[in-house]
């Protein structure tokens, strides 16, 4: 727990710091913990210190530890790894967010599996900004018409962007991507969608990330130490 505590505190410090460097309000950027790969027993030490959002990229390891944290009633998991047509079902029973849409058949079937027993599903539109053909995600002047979509079909409730930038060790580089992720979050502001989340930045870049806009930064490494081999 020492271990996590640390971590945690040390990662929400970062935030707040980037904040304040930003000239933003305070708890203006939240925290998605990544607990892809790490045991449930993780999930629960870090929960335990008070946070709630736990970002998941596969649906079958998720499924397991929802499975062995059902108690935590109000633990948040979202699905951040790519969705595959044939894992939708199980998706949008299972989790509260799905921040990796990209494709209008995917949210046609988390609409048509969302019951009306849950709460609306909230979804992100992934933003493919560094053009790379191994990442998902959309173009970015693709985005607010897959917005749209989303945001009229029953179930589902549209949220905003999500984006990953490719690696590099130039920041100028860095800060274009996140400026474009950036553009396509106010493209859909300026289309009328109630959106108001920017889910953008990890470990290493996430004072850019703020910087430049992010609501959300989705952070594993610094919370839970090194990530195990799959």
């Amino acid at each position: 727990m020492g271990q996590y505590a640390n971590a945690l505190q040390a990662t929400l410090a970062r935030i707040a710091a980037a904040e304040r460097a930003a000239g933003r309000p305070p708890a203006s950027v939240r925290l998605l913990a990544v607990s892809k790969t790490f045991p449930a027993e993780a999930v629960r030490a870090v929960y335990a210190l008070g946070q709630r959002a736990f970002g998941e990229n596969y649906v079958q390891e998720a499924s397991a530890k929802l499975a062995l944290l059902a108690d935590l009633r109000d633990i948040e998991w979202h699905m951040i790894g790519p969705l595959q047509g044939n894992k939708a079902r199980i998706a949008a029973a299972s989790f509260g967010w799905v921040e990796t849409l990209d494709r209008p058949d995917i949210a046609q079937r988390l609409s048509a599996a969302r019951t009306g027993a849950q709460p609306p599903l909230d979804v992100l539109v992934q933003v493919n900004v560094s053009g790379e053909a191994t990442k998902s995600g959309v173009a970015p002047g693709e985005a607010p018409g897959l917005a749209q979509i989303v945001a009229s079909l029953p179930r589902l409730r549209i949220r905003g962007i999500m984006g990953i930038p490719a690696p590099t060790s130039d920041p100028g580089q860095l800060r274009a991507q996140f400026r474009q992720l950036r553009g396509c979050y106010e493209a859909c502001r300026a289309a009328g969608l109630p959106v108001d989340t920017l889910s953008m930045g990890m470990s290493a870049d996430l004072e850019i990330a703020i910087e430049e806009g992010a609501t959300e930064v989705r952070v594993g490494t610094s919370i839970f130490g090194p990530r195990p081999a799959r």
